[in-house]
């Protein structure tokens, strides 16, 4: 490969990923381009002389969690590479789980799940980050797979037109679209070349606590969950619902061996939301999803979706 503002480069062991800045409505004009917001596990794949490893975003070696899917990409046919991805779950609609994904992975069932490829950081020798995303996309189209079933797909894109994108997303019961500026190179950390714009509000949040189930013993009736401000935990509510019985003995058993006598959080809760609170050491990281937030910053009809072990609570910041 010999394209203008690539070099040369020994493979790097991990590239920090680029991460979406949320938007409140997508860009339009035909320098961005827009594509689905998947709802999985961000990895990113180090493909080199059929040796692959599976890297979270935050740089944990999920290899062996994921081997199927390291096996097909270990079956592309080049020589090195780092794929930018998500690895989802389909469920029997077509529509994708993130709740099957992790329900999928603890079985240590595969058969569901794609990876979708959708940038190119290094190919051949060679670091393609200071592409622009445009190219980066027309050299990894052509080294996926063309099988609509495969369980490796390129991540199509619309360019243009992102409102309608975005309407034909939610209408789908998708989390919501990416738009990326086609013209700029990959930039590690989070910024403005792309944006998130969701559908349904869906965030991580570092669980500090728990109340106790009234209806089932030794389960979780709520979860107390916050985020991080610089190094302080700030409260951000109970989220009630998303848990049955089976979910909600799971996480009491998890958070049971983490019991703490004092609260995590940086400022005092109140005593009406401290009431009947089991607190715990916030390293725990939950998916939650939720309609809004109310004036005074505590989520609204939240309910739980699932645990994020791809995720160090410390990485956890605000989300609004």
């Amino acid at each position: 490969m010999n394209k203008a503002g690539t070099k040369r480069a020994v493979m790097p062991a991990f590239i920090e990923p680029c991460l979406a800045t949320l938007a409140a409505v997508p860009p339009g004009s035909a320098q961005w381009a827009h594509e689905i917001k998947f709802d999985g596990y961000r990895l990113q794949a180090r493909i080199d002389i059929g040796k692959v490893l599976l890297l979270t975003r935050s740089g944990l070696d999920w290899t062996a969690k994921f081997s199927g899917l390291a096996q097909a990409l270990g079956a592309l046919k080049v020589t090195s590479a780092i794929v930018d991805g998500e690895v989802v779950v389909e469920d029997e609609r077509g529509a994708l789980s993130f709740v099957d994904l992790v329900s999928d992975l603890k079985a240590r069932r595969s058969a569901r799940m794609v990876y979708f490829a959708f940038d190119l950081l290094y190919l051949d020798d060679t670091d393609t980050r200071a592409l622009p995303l445009a190219d980066r996309k027309t050299l990894l189209k052509r080294l996926l797979p063309r099988r609509k079933n495969s369980h490796v797909r390129y991540s199509e894109h619309v360019q243009g037109n992102g409102a309608t994108m975005f309407a034909e997303a939610c209408k789908l019961g998708l989390e919501g679209i990416i738009s990326k500026r086609l013209d700029k190179p990959y930039r590690s950390g989070r910024g403005v070349d792309w944006l998130k714009v969701k559908c349904i509000q869906t965030d991580e949040f570092v669980v500090a606590g728990y109340l106790e189930s009234s209806a089932i013993k030794d389960a979780v009736g709520a979860l107390v969950v916050g985020f991080y401000v610089g190094k302080r935990l700030v409260y951000a509510g109970r989220v009630g619902t998303g848990f049955n019985r089976r979910v909600a003995g799971d996480l009491w058993q998890q958070l049971y061996e983490l019991r703490k006598q004092t609260s995590a959080f940086a400022l005092p809760v109140g005593a009406a939301q401290a009431r009947g609170v089991v607190w715990v050491k916030p390293i725990i990281v939950a998916q939650v999803e939720y309609r809004a937030w109310t004036g005074d910053g505590l989520l609204r009809h939240a309910s739980f979706k699932a645990l994020r072990a791809d995720k160090r609570a410390s990485q956890v910041s605000d989300p609004r």
